[in-house]
């Protein structure tokens, strides 16, 4: 009994001081575990900045590997795949997340919300559709449902793009009325192509209802009356707009006096001159001098115009219009060469230009092929700007 006893007293303290070096060891690798894995992060991070993003995702697959616990670096993976264009490797860095059955809410709907964007930058509206909806009822839902809206505007499906941006208008995010105008116009354009007059009309109104301002009702509304025979209506239509957007009936100037001269009446094509030269004095433009000659071609007064209109605002239009009207002293083939040598010059003016992104076009765009914004396109040419 004393032999057993004494070995207990031996053995005791040497089991104790073995846990004690194993407990040692444990923490030292773990000490060590957490540095390398900060350093890792950083040596990424800096690698990022340096805007060496191949060596930082490398860098970052290695801090992954050594700790796939950490989800912030699983982020930070999948975002640079997405800005590099590698889609489907963030699809499977975000899947891979949601996949752990030990991840917290919060996490799990950030990396849906993060799955969704790779979706959409990959084109797949589809499957981005499915994941923007599995946010509904999240703290991302807000970011979901405006990303819905880019996508139904690019799949032009403007039905299902009102009722989300009704949706929002109803979460008190923002004012969609405008946007819902062009979208109902869209629709209306679509019903014209079908000859369902009777349904384009009412949705024509609805736009107009829905946004007063909005010019684009208004120009189709005009442009369909004058298209079934309906002058006097058209002018109406056309005169509603200058009121209530004197600015964009530049767009429909010349339309305005076609439907007065097509009407045929004196007193209407009276009337349209009036309005159009009234128009002219507030706001000075080439596209109303346009319509004014279509009522007006009489020679010295459309000449008379166009040099006011040059000491007033000098540009190469007025200038070539000028050179059409008038009789100079130069041959048949010089006034040829000059005209031509003024056309070329004043063509590259005779833009549109975006105001948000700067992209310019021959024709005007209610929503801007290169941002995709709508209403960022002045009515006015470029060199009228």
């Amino acid at each position: 009994m004393e032999f057993e006893f004494r070995w207990l007293l031996l053995v005791l303290p040497i089991a104790f001081a073995m846990g004690w070096m194993a407990s040692k060891l444990d923490t030292r690798q773990w000490k060590r575990e957490q540095r390398d894995a900060p350093k890792a992060y950083f040596k990424g991070l800096n690698l990022l900045l340096n805007e060496q993003q191949d060596k930082a995702i490398d860098a970052f697959i290695e801090a992954v590997q050594n700790d796939p616990d950490t989800t912030e670096l699983h982020f930070a993976l999948g975002n640079l795949f997405r800005r590099r264009g590698e889609y489907e490797r963030a699809v499977r860095v975000h899947q891979h997340l949601l996949q752990r059955g030990d991840l917290p809410r919060s996490e799990r709907e950030r990396a849906q919300s993060a799955l969704a964007q790779d979706f959409f930058k990959a084109g797949l509206f589809d499957r981005a559709e499915a994941a923007y909806l599995e946010l509904r009822g999240t703290p991302y839902e807000n970011e979901a449902q405006l990303a819905l809206l880019s996508l139904f505007e690019r799949s032009r499906d403007w039905r299902r793009a009102v009722e989300v941006a009704r949706e929002l208008e109803r979460s008190g995010t923002a004012s969609f009325s405008a946007r819902i105008a062009h979208y109902l116009c869209e629709l209306a354009l679509a019903a014209q192509a079908k000859q369902d007059l009777i349904e384009a009309s009412r949705l024509l109104d609805e736009a107009r209802q829905q946004s007063p301002q909005s010019a684009r009702a208004h120009v189709l509304r005009g442009q369909m009356l004058a298209r079934a025979g309906q002058q006097d209506a058209a002018m109406a239509a056309y005169a509603e707009l200058l009121t209530l957007n004197p600015e964009a009936f530049n767009l429909v100037a010349r339309d305005y006096a076609d439907v007065a001269l097509a009407s045929g009446l004196p007193e209407a094509r009276a009337r349209a001159l009036s309005t159009l030269s009234a128009q002219y004095q507030r706001s000075p433009g080439m596209h109303l001098l346009a319509a004014i000659a279509k009522l007006e071609p009489e020679g010295p007064a459309q000449r008379q115009r166009l040099q006011d209109h040059l000491r007033e605002q000098g540009n190469l239009s007025a200038a070539r219009g000028l050179l059409q009207q008038s009789h100079s002293q130069l041959s048949e083939d010089e006034a040829q060469l000059v005209n031509t040598a003024l056309e070329r010059a004043a063509r590259p003016l005779q833009r549109y230009r975006c105001a948000a992104c700067g992209f310019e076009a021959q024709h005007y765009f209610w929503q801007c092929p290169g941002c995709l914004n709508w209403d960022t396109y002045p009515p006015r040419h470029v060199e009228e700007l």
